[in-house]
């Protein structure tokens, strides 16, 4: 199921409520610290239930969305995701920090790339494999016209063959940051790899595979 917005709950956090110690007693009561940075504002510290933040993550679309995120006292604001903790072992969510996003102002985001039509790509089909080199990629665009993940069709791929970052078909207005910088390095982003074949030597023979009436054979030889 897809979802083409996300609404956030959370409550404001004072200055008492916040600092390490606070933070672990925020998480005991099953709430997750976080905060809002940017767009010319001051910092604002929250905090927001586990389970309405788990729920949201378990779509990708999260990472690369605008979020709405309402505190307890009627403020909106609009933001992206640009960090999260998780617990190391367990993997639940410790701390997320959101910037804002400003209307007019371009942003920086790393949105997900999605390999289209690999099962239909002839390498695939002669028993290539399909190397991916990344799984997102930095871009800067204005917030409203943020893609929810960039995609490159793989469905003609031979063995081989390789795509850069300049073979991606960007939505208008998108940008790769990437390929923006002086420095600029086009690099490669999926390759389709020859099939591993692996080399078996011709004079090692497993005895299970020698008739048994031949083995006695050659036993026999032996002790002769």
């Amino acid at each position: 199921m897809a979802i083409d917005h996300f609404a956030i709950n959370a409550v404001d956090r004072s200055a008492e409520q916040q600092g390490k110690g606070a933070s672990r007693r925020l998480r005991k009561q099953n709430l997750v610290p976080a905060i809002i940075y940017g767009g010319n504002e001051e910092p604002m510290a929250i905090s927001i239930k586990i389970n309405e933040l788990v729920k949201s993550l378990e779509y990708e679309a999260f990472f690369s969305q605008i979020l709405t995120i309402t505190t307890d006292k009627g403020d909106e604001h609009q933001v992206v995701i640009k960090d999260l903790q998780r617990h190391p072992a367990k993997g639940f969510p410790m701390h997320a920090d959101f910037q804002r996003v400003v209307k007019g102002q371009k942003i920086n985001m790393n949105v997900p790339v999605h390999f289209a039509g690999r099962e239909e790509a002839p390498g695939t089909k002669a028993g290539g494999i399909l190397s991916t080199l990344v799984t997102d990629i930095e871009i800067v665009c204005l917030p409203s016209q943020l893609p929810e993940y960039l995609e490159l069709d793989v469905s003609g791929m031979e063995i081989g063959d390789l795509f850069r970052l300049s073979d991606i078909k960007l939505p208008e207005g998108v940008i790769i940051f990437d390929l923006d910088m002086e420095d600029a390095h086009d690099r490669t982003v999926v390759n389709m790899q020859p099939p591993t074949v692996e080399e078996v030597d011709a004079e090692v023979v497993d005895a299970a595979d020698v008739p048994a009436t031949a083995q006695a054979t050659e036993d026999k030889k032996d002790g002769e």
